[in-house]
């Protein structure tokens, strides 16, 4: 049996042992004086948003949606009728340059995701829409994606996931905050 990460506050003898258990044993044997316990948090984190993304992509591929499509889709999606929003806000919903956007927008009008369209009352203001196809797509991608990350909860109790949605809101609002 590989040893315990020692030193490591709250942990409960007994409990299984995973690779970030023996990354930290490593470290606390090599660098008694470094204090782990971000390391046990963050490597968890990251290598959990890579199993996140596999799935992700599986989910989203199952549909024929790209992971940055999905974003899209779904930002056009979340803004309910008549889905439609103006690549501004698409730029902000998504975290991506402009020159991303209109390569995105591009590509999803080509595979008749979307279409764009002029404000009726401005006609200088262009609306992205979500086309039926694309609605279609993004709701299939929403309820397999659901399904995928359903799945990889059942490990943790109907509290458990609260709790962890409560603690991860709180490391994440200093960043929603900027």
């Amino acid at each position: 049996m590989p040893a315990r990460a020692r030193g490591t506050a709250g942990e409960k003898p007994g409990r299984p042992e995973d690779e970030v258990d023996r990354i930290v044993a490593a470290w606390q044997r090599e660098r008694p004086d470094l204090h782990p316990m971000p390391l046990h948090i963050f490597s968890r984190v990251s290598r959990l948003a890579r199993h996140l993304d596999l799935a992700r992509r599986d989910a989203f591929a199952e549909h024929g949606v790209e992971t940055w499509e999905f974003d899209v889709l779904s930002a056009l999606r979340r803004a309910g009728e008549p889905y439609e929003l103006t690549p501004g806000r698409l730029i902000a919903e998504t975290l991506v340059s402009s020159g991303t956007m209109t390569n995105r927008i591009d590509r999803m009008v080509a595979h008749g995701l979307v279409v764009r369209s002029g404000d009726a009352a401005d006609r200088r203001v262009v609306k992205v829409r979500l086309t039926a196809e694309g609605k279609a797509r993004v709701d299939a991608a929403m309820s397999a994606l659901l399904s995928s990350e359903r799945d990889l909860l059942t490990t943790l109790t109907p509290t458990e996931r609260v709790q962890l949605r409560d603690l991860l809101r709180t490391l994440l609002l200093p960043f929603d905050q900027v």
